[in-house]
């Protein structure tokens, strides 16, 4: 937490300053004190009562089924974590008993929702009451209950829990094309999900890289489309090192993932991927992609799209029929996004099908091969999935589309009335995004989506109607994998973000809570993941990593919901080392006028995993006066920029390309001709009362923003500023998607402000804006 007051400057920033703490609580006070109980995710209702049971050795476990898996769950748990082979026998409600228990049953279920459960903890008795997942997820929410150490005897508060999902679909997807995870590796994915809830395990096994899974009629799939001839690719900023990069799932090992899956109550989705991403398998049969027409002059490079001729459908019901084989999934996911159909557009027998079919151009023709590819999966009793770009040229009659380049694809097939699993890029639900701006944040892609942004995110839009809302049916996080090479990595991506899809996924809109959520409950299921030596994004003492607040006292109080972390600060603008000032109390900073103090802080968990470092300028400013600006052109001037770029300081060496006037940052007019280039904005900003601002820029790739040629932290910080016009720069870059990789959808910059004595963060449009 930070404080401050200014003589100079009211300031507005003391509502800003509360987002930026994380409340440290002891961690048995806080679940005794929580209305939550520690619980991820939220229960639909939970009520307390007084007492405690007493778990020990000799609790008696009664289940209707001793050898349910859910019942196997709650014993592996006892002998892996507490060293306890209790006793398991049949539940029978006639025998009357004040023996200490734990009783498991089918029996009141009926009136339960589908994988709802109700569990009650009394004085010498606790039951939980569910069938199938609910059962299993029921005994979830007790092991959630129980302490972190390894004690024998548990006291348990005494209390009665309703519970039930929100969404009927709870999904995780991981990418497995790009970079390979094992089968031991990718069962750990599927434990996390089991152990919050999540109900639905996309598995990504085909690509433009690599192609993952056994399909016995076309051995050269994996033989040649599941290599690649570097282990690095694309754009991941390490050199190309000449290694072959391979591996594949055989269908036995695919087989005992399903198994493995369904005993958590999870279904897995198998993704083959089509028309597009299909570099991997053109590799291996290069037959099935399309031949240019020999009157086109400078064919396209592009050759991972698959030509829709009797051959490669033929070859895709062969593909799809070995894989329904492995998988009971009622849903294939055929994908269908990021086609670029200009080798359609060159091949002169894509232009006689469009002819003869009747149909308009090429959109018509991939939802013509999405459709055929539709009836074929019905015909077999299953139903396809496809990312919102199957909505291009119509959409198959019966597809459940995932949204995923924003919300738009998912409205429009809810309005269509066509189920919809919602997965914006856009929402902080690809976790393959940046967590922060920070430059130490492990490489990976485009924009940043703080743990916040992901949390609160709903996934019924409120422009359906109540009918159309039925539609959508669930929410899902994505991992893909260009930037993820290691187990490490794919945990430090998906933790703790993967406790936030749960509660998206799970709880009522009305029982979540940001705050108990990130403050209270977090700290318990961080000491789980140090205990079981799982990799994890440690939160930094400060939400905001990098930031400038305006004043001349300052009381900083940075805190950790991690138990029994500490945390290292310095003031002298070095990076935090174990050797630094460890923080005991709240420090008050006076800033003499004019000058500024930088406060850093590390967290270091008991387990030595250590938070990114969080800089704090604290800025005794004289309040900016406005500069002489009497015109009234509304927008910023724009240069664009030749070349690829990796840094916005590289635009300053590199020559010139064009020069206007825009009244949008938006660069989808500059990509078309140029894929790859920066741009510098220049302009003013009408700044309509005297106060602090702050100001801030999204966007995928770096951007520098300042005001009255002050840089501003990261692009993310306060100003003082008088009342009038300022100058504001601009400066950012974008990149062509590189083979491999994904767009990620639309890549626009967008620059906020937030006024003084308000929160609302406000979009900078161009009535704001002069040239």
């Amino acid at each position: 937490m930070i404080t401050f007051k200014s003589k100079k400057v009211k300031s507005p920033v003391t509502v800003l300053v509360l987002l930026m703490s994380i409340l440290l609580l002891n961690t048995a006070y806080a679940q005794d004190t929580d209305s939550y109980m520690g619980i991820i995710p939220a229960p639909a209702s939970l009520v307390k009562s007084t007492g405690t049971f007493t778990f020990s050795k000799f609790t008696v476990i009664k289940a209707d089924q001793p050898k349910d898996l859910a019942v196997g769950l709650l014993k592996d748990f006892l002998l892996n974590n507490r060293g306890l082979k209790n006793r398991v026998v049949k539940y029978n409600p006639r025998v009357k008993s004040k023996a200490n228990s734990i009783i498991l049953t089918a029996r009141g279920s009926e009136s339960l929702p589908k994988e709802g459960y109700k569990l009650t903890i009394a004085p010498h008795k606790i039951t939980i009451i569910g069938k199938g997942a609910g059962l299993f997820y029921g005994i979830q929410t007790l092991i959630q209950l129980f302490s972190v150490d390894h004690a024998i005897a548990e006291n348990l508060p005494c209390l009665v829990i309703n519970d039930e999902p929100r969404f009927g679909y709870r999904g995780m997807m991981l990418d497995v094309s790009r970079h390979f995870f094992t089968v031991e590796q990718v069962k750990r994915v599927i434990d996390l999900m089991a152990a919050y809830k999540l109900n639905n395990f996309h598995w990504h096994l085909v690509d433009g890289v690599g192609w993952r899974i056994e399909i016995k009629k076309y051995p050269k799939l994996t033989e040649v489309g599941g290599t690649r001839q570097q282990t690095m690719f694309g754009s991941n900023r390490d050199w190309p090192d000449g290694e072959p990069y391979t591996g594949f799932y055989t269908q036995d090992q695919i087989r005992d993932v399903v198994k493995y899956a369904a005993g958590k109550y999870i279904n897995i989705v198998p993704e083959i991927e089509m028309p597009a991403h299909s570099d991997a398998a053109l590799r291996a049969y290069p037959e099935l992609m399309c031949t240019p027409d020999t009157s086109v002059k400078n064919p396209a490079r592009t050759t991972g799209l698959y030509c829709p001729t009797e051959e490669t459908f033929t070859f895709l019901e062969n593909v799809l029929t070995e894989v329904m084989d492995l998988f009971p999934s009622k849903y294939i996911h055929i994908g269908g996004d990021e086609a670029n159909k200009q080798p359609w557009k060159e091949s002169a027998f894509c232009q006689n099908l469009i002819k003869q079919l009747g149909l308009k151009d090429e959109n018509a023709l991939q939802s013509y091969f999405i459709q055929r590819m539709e009836k074929f999966l019905n015909s077999k009793g299953r139903s396809i999935i496809g990312w919102d770009e199957i909505l291009e040229g119509g959409l198959a009659p019966n597809a459940t589309v995932m949204s995923w380049t924003g919300e738009q694809g998912g409205i429009a097939a809810a309005q269509q009335k066509h189920n919809v699993i919602m997965t914006p890029q856009t929402t902080g639900l690809y976790f393959d995004h940046y967590q922060s701006r920070s430059p130490l944040e492990p490489v990976s892609f485009g924009r940043y989506a703080e743990f916040s942004e992901t949390y609160n995110y709903e996934p019924i839009p409120k422009v359906l109607t109540e009918d159309e809302k039925k539609y959508i049916v669930g929410v899902q996080g994505n991992l893909w994998t260009e930037y993820v090479p290691t187990v490490a990595k794919l945990q430090y991506q998906i933790l703790p973000r993967l406790f936030a899809l749960s509660e998206i996924a799970w709880s009522k809109p009305e029982r979540k809570d940001y705050k108990n959520f990130s403050e209270v409950r977090l700290a318990k299921h961080f000491a789980r993941l140090d205990a079981i030596h799982y990799n994890y994004r440690v939160p930094t003492a400060f939400e905001v990593i990098d930031t400038m607040m305006i004043g001349s006292q300052f009381t900083m109080a940075p805190k950790s919901v991690v138990p029994g972390a500490k945390i290292v600060y310095t003031l002298n603008g070095r990076d935090p080392l174990d050797t630094d000032l460890g923080y005991e109390s709240p420090i008050i900073f006076n800033i003499p006028a004019g000058e500024k103090r930088v406060f850093k802080t590390v967290v270091i968990t008991p387990s030595g995993r250590r938070s990114l470092p969080t800089s704090t300028i604290m800025y005794n400013q004289t309040p900016i006066a406005a500069v002489n600006y009497t015109g009234n052109s509304q927008g910023l001037r724009f240069t664009l920029i030749k070349g690829s770029f990796t840094s916005t300081d590289q635009l300053d060496y590199a020559p010139l390309d064009s020069a206007g006037i825009t009244k949008t940052m938006e660069t989808t007019e500059f990509r078309k001709t140029r894929p790859n280039s920066g741009v510098v904005y220049e302009g003013y900003v009408s700044i309509p009362a005297d106060g602090v601002y702050n100001f801030s820029a999204a966007t995928y790739n770096d951007t520098q923003l300042f005001i009255d040629d002050n840089k501003l932290a990261e692009n993310e910080g306060a100003i003082s500023l008088l009342r009038g016009y300022h100058k504001i720069k601009i400066k950012n870059f974008y990149t062509a998607p590189v083979p491999g990789a994904r767009r990620r959808g639309n890549p626009a910059l967008r620059v906020y402000m937030i006024a003084p004595g308000t929160m609302d963060k406000k979009l900078l449009t161009a009535d704001m804006l002069y040239n």
